[in-house]
C-alpha cells in the first residue's frame, strides 16, 4: 500500500561517502595498516571461538536467565565480528563504502569501542551463571586486545566541508532522491495499522520485510495505536525510517523486565541494531513498572542513528543507549534510576527530561554513563534540554559513575529544583572520583546552581566555551558529517 505524506526533509542516508577520504587517512594509525587488520583479524580468531563454547548452552531449559543471558551474548559476539570486518574494510579501502563519517578515526574508534562495550555486557549479563567461569578468561582476552588496538587510532577532528542546513544535499545522492526531498514528500513502503488498513497489523512484521543491507532509505509508517509487542531491528536491516503520527498517539509498548527473567540488554520493547535507523512522531514505552528493576523501554546500538519527537518511557534503565554514534532530538524521555544510561556517544538536543515517582524512598539518578577504557570517544552530553521531575520533592541528580571513566556533560539546559544542590551521585564510595569526567556549562534555573556541587577530581565547571564546544553536534557526535542527512533539525555548536 503506497502513503504519501509530507515531512521535514531527509535524505536516503547512504554509506557511500567516497569522495570524503583523503589521502593521509591512514595517518591516525600508529602502526602499519597491514599490522593493525592483521590483528583485528586474531580478534575475530578469538570471538569465534568463544562463539562456540556458548553455543553448547543455548538448549539450557528451565534455566531463563541463563538462556537469555547467553542468547545476548551470542548477539553482541556476532555484532562484534561485524563491527570488526567493518574495521578492516574501512582500513583496507578509506575510500569505500564502510567507511561511514569519512573520518576514518572517528569511524575506527567508534567501532572498536562497540565491540569493546560488547564484551563488557556479555560479562554484566552473565553474572551469577555457571557460564562466567567457562568463558571469562576469553571475553577479558578479546577485551584486552581490543582496547590494544584502540591505542593504536589517534584521534582526529578531520570534519569535512558539508552542508549543514536542510537545503543541500550531500554530493553522493543521485538525482531522483534530491527532487523527492526537494518536494518535502515521500512514500511509505509499508504501512503498519492496528486496524488492518495498512499491510500489516504490528511492527515487527514490516520490520522483517525490510530488505536487508538496504542502501537506500526504507520507510515504515506506523498509524496511531498502541502496538503491544517487542520490535528488534537486526544488524542487517540498514537505513530503516520509522515515523508514527505523533508521540502520545503512535506507541510500540512492552513489559519485559529483569525481575521476569529477562537481562537487561534483552528486556527492550524496542531495540535496533542496523545502521543509519531513524524514528520520528513516535514512542516506545516499557510498563514493567518502579518494581521491577532494570526494564527497558528503547535500545539502540545503532552507528549513525537519530530520533526526532519520541517518547521513551520507562522507570529504571528507560534508555539503553548502548554504543555507537547517536542523536536524540525533541524528545521526552522519563524514567526513575539510571533511566538514560549505556556506553554510546549521544547527543541529547531540546529533549524534555523527566524523573518520575519511584520506590519509596528511591533517588533518582538521569544518566549513568559506562566508559571502560580512557581512549574510547564516548559519552553523553545534554544541550538545550529540560530537566525536571514529576515530584520535586524525591532526591533527582543528574548522574552517577556506572563505569571508570563514566563521561557526561549537561550545557545550556534548564535544571528545575528537583536537581539536588550536589548535583552528582556517587556509585559506591568514592569509585571512579578520580577518572569521570562530568562537566556542566551556562545552564539555568534553580537546579543549576553549582556552588554547592560534588568536589570530585574529575567534576568540571566548564567557563571556557572553547572546552565546552567539544561536546557539540559538531565535535562530539561528528554530527556536520551524517545529521543533513536525516532531515532532523540540530544545532551544530554552542
Amino acid at each position: 500500500m503506497a502513503l504519501s505524506f509530507k515531512i521535514q526533509p531527509f535524505i536516503f542516508f547512504s554509506l557511500l561517502l567516497t569522495a570524503s577520504a583523503s589521502p593521509n587517512d591512514l595517518s591516525c594509525l600508529k602502526v602499519s595498516p597491514i599490522n593493525f587488520t592483521n590483528s583485528a583479524e586474531e580478534v575475530i580468531t578469538n570471538i569465534q571461538q568463544v562463539t562456540s563454547i556458548f553455543s553448547r548452552f543455548t538448549n539450557a531449559f528451565g534455566q531463563p536467565h541463563l538462556l537469555n543471558a547467553v542468547s545476548d551474548c551470542l548477539d553482541l559476539l556476532d555484532m562484534s565480528a561485524d563491527q570488526l570486518d567493518w574495521i578492516i574494510s574501512a582500513t583496507r579501502n578509506p575510500t569505500g563504502k564502510d567507511n561511514s563519517t569519512g573520518n576514518l578515526s572517528s569511524d575506527l574508534r567508534t567501532w572498536l569501542s562497540a565491540v569493546l562495550v560488547n564484551q563488557d555486557t556479555c560479562i554484566e549479563g552473565l553474572q551469577g551463571t555457571n557460564v562466567m567461569g567457562l568463558v571469562s578468561t576469553d571475553l577479558y582476552r578479546v577485551m584486552s586486545s581490543v582496547k590494544n588496538l584502540l591505542d593504536q587510532v589517534i584521534p582526529i577532528n578531520d570534519q569535512l566541508a558539508t552542508a549543514t542546513s536542510s537545503d543541500q544535499f550531500p554530493s553522493w545522492m543521485i538525482d531522483n532522491d534530491k527532487k523527492v526531498l526537494q518536494e518535502n514528500e515521500v512514500t511509505a513502503d509499508v504501512v503498519v495499522a492496528a486496524d488492518g488498513s495498512g499491510n500489516y497489523s504490528n511492527v515487527t512484521d514490516a520490520v522483517n520485510a525490510a530488505p536487508e543491507l538496504n542502501m537506500k532509505r526504507y520507510v515504515i509508517y506506523v498509524k496511531k495505536g498502541v502496538y503491544n509487542e517487542n520490535v528488534e531491528i537486526t544488524k542487517k536491516k540498514w537505513n530503516v525510517l520509522m515515523i508514527g503520527e505523533g508521540m502520545y498517539a503512535t506507541v510500540i509498548s512492552g513489559s519485559r523486565s529483569c525481575v521476569d527473567g529477562w537481562k537487561t540488554y534483552g528486556s527492550a520493547t524496542f531495540a535496533v541494531n542496523g545502521r543509519g535507523f531513524i524514528a520520528r512522531d513516535i514512542s516506545f514505552r516499557n510498563t514493567a513498572g518502579p518494581t521491577k528493576d532494570q526494564a527497558v523501554a528503547l535500545r539502540s546500538d545503532s552507528d549513525l542513528s537519530a530520533f526526532h519527537r519520541c517518547g521513551i518511557f520507562g522507570y529504571q534503565d528507560s534508555l539503553y543507549s548502548h554504543s555507537n554514534r547517536q542523536f536524540y532530538r525533541d524528545c521526552t524521555i522519563a524514567g526513575t534510576v539510571d533511566f538514560i544510561f549505556g556506553y554510546a556517544t549521544a547527543m541529547f538536543q531540546n529533549c524534555q527530561i523527566i524523573a518520575k515517582q519511584g520506590r519509596p524512598g528511591q533517588k533518582n539518578t538521569v544518566a549513568a554513563h559506562g566508559r571502560i577504557d580512557p581512549n574510547q570517544p564516548t559519552g553523553f552530553s545534554f544541550q538545550f534540554c529540560n530537566i525536571s521531575a514529576e515530584n520535586d520533592t524525591v532526591p533527582t541528580y543528574l548522574g552517577r559513575p556506572w563505569k571508570n571513566f563514566s563521561r557526561t556533560i549537561f550545557m545550556q539546559s534548564h535544571m528545575s529544583n528537583a536537581i539536588r544542590p550536589e548535583g552528582w551521585l556517587e556509585w559506591n564510595g568514592s569509585f571512579a572520583f578520580d577518572t569521570l569526567y562530568y562537566g556542566e556549562y551556562m545552564n539555568s534555573g534553580p537546579g543549576a546552581e553549582v556552588a554547592n556541587r560534588v568536589k570530585w577530581p574529575g567534576y568540571h565547571v566548564l567557563n571556557d566555551s572553547s572546552d565546552a564546544d567539544n561536546y557539540t553536534v559538531a565535535q562530539f557526535i561528528e554530527g556536520d558529517l551524517w545529521l543533513s542527512s536525516t532531515g532532523v533539525n540540530y544545532t551544530s555548536g554552542l
